[in-house]
Formats: C-alpha cells, sequence, structure tokens
C-alpha cells in the first residue's frame, strides 16, 4: 500500500490548520508542504513561518519540500522550524552531498528532487544515503497540472537501483496524481503519492483520501 501526502498548495491557506486537520484524521501518512521561491520555480508560496506554524498545529510528519534557490542557506531554519523530512532539488545550487549531511545531522530525513528534464541516474549515487527520491511528474510551480508519464520509466529505473543496492530510500511521485492514474503509479514502484487538488478538491475529502488509501 502506497502512503499518501496531499499537498497544501490546494488546500485554503485561510484555514490551513483545519485542512490539514481533515487529511490527518482522515488517515494521510504525511503533510506535503511546497515552499516556492518565484525564483528556482515560477511562483511563491510559503516559508519558514508557516511550517513553524503548522508544527504548532499538527503532530503530522511534514514533507517539506524546497522548491528554491541556494537551499542549503535555509536548512536549518527549516528543520527548527518543525520539518520532518527536508528535500532539496539536484538542479537547485549547492553540494548535494553536504547538504544531504547537514539534514541528518539536523535529526531529519533528507531527500532529494529531480525535475521532468532531469535523468533519473543522477541520484543514483546519493541513493544509499537518502531516506526519499521525489520524481516530478510536471513541471515544478502550480497546482492542477496533468500528470507526464514518461515519468514512470525514472520510478522504474529508481526501484530497480534502489532493490538492487539493498538500501532504505522511498520513491514519491508529485504532479497530477489522482485515483485514475495512481495505480500505474504504483505499479511502477512508487512508495508515497503527492495529490493536491485531487484531495482537497473533493466534495468530500476525507472519503477521497480513503479512496486514494485502498488503492
Amino acid at each position: 500500500m502506497a502512503k499518501l501526502s496531499p499537498s497544501i498548495l490546494s488546500a485554503d491557506f485561510a484555514n490551513l490548520a483545519r485542512d490539514v486537520k481533515v487529511i490527518v484524521d482522515a488517515g494521510s501518512d504525511m503533510v506535503h508542504v511546497d515552499v516556492m521561491d518565484g525564483h528556482f520555480v515560477p511562483n511563491i508560496s510559503i516559508g519558514v513561518p508557516v511550517v513553524k506554524s503548522l508544527r504548532q498545529a499538527t503532530d503530522a510528519f511534514l514533507d517539506v519540500h524546497l522548491m528554491i534557490s541556494q537551499p542549503e542557506k535555509y536548512i536549518e531554519a527549516f528543520a527548527k522550524a518543525g520539518s520532518d523530512l527536508i528535500n532539496v532539488h539536484y538542479e537547485a545550487e549547492g553540494d548535494m552531498d553536504a547538504m544531504i549531511d547537514k539534514i541528518h545531522a539536523l535529526g531529519k530525513k533528507a531527500a532529494l528532487t529531480i525535475k521532468p528534464a532531469t535523468p533519473a541516474d543522477v541520484l543514483f549515487p546519493y541513493l544509499p544515503k537518502l531516506d526519499m527520491v521525489l520524481v516530478m511528474s510536471v513541471e515544478p510551480g502550480f497546482g492542477g497540472q496533468s500528470f507526464m508519464p514518461d515519468s514512470l520509466d525514472k520510478v522504474k529505473a529508481l526501484r530497480a537501483e534502489i532493490d538492487r543496492l539493498g538500501v532504505k530510500c522511498e520513491i514519491e511521485i508529485d504532479g497530477g496524481v489522482n485515483l485514475q492514474n495512481a495505480p500505474e503509479i504504483i505499479a511502477a514502484g512508487t512508495d508515497i503519492l503527492v495529490a493536491g487538488s485531487a484531495v482537497f478538491n473533493a466534495e468530500d475529502v476525507p472519503a477521497r483520501v480513503a479512496a486514494f488509501k485502498a488503492l
């Protein structure tokens, strides 16, 4: 059974604590927090203060995805704010090994993400050190985009390499995930589904969470 990490990018920001409680009470495994700076991706979302406020509002696992330039500058701040996992982009500036080590030294889980144009094998050298890898199945920046099917080839390649190495690294996928394509995504080897609009835009959010969890 795949884990579910609903993205709060599609939640009601005026009632964020309420919306997070709804998805957590319904059985979501994590809360996906999209941090965007308007530079690395063409959108601006939230930052450290919102993560800190969320931490005070919930005990849920905060899966924090940094879509920002120079993430190394902000790792400590996001760790202290209450992130449980800190995820940085392979395409961002900085020494990936050093950032992974810093995240772990701060007592947090570490992940790397790749954009649609980036091949999966760039992550292979880091797999023994990582807790998770994230395959973007849309161009990062905005919710509600359509799933890119060729991202499944990356998932399969990562699954094969993780299994070959025998390491404990989970695979997450983010972008255009819905109940229709989720079975194929899981079959490719995905461990964690990020779903934003497919969860929060449902008429019955708890029922939608339950439907994802039943897959």
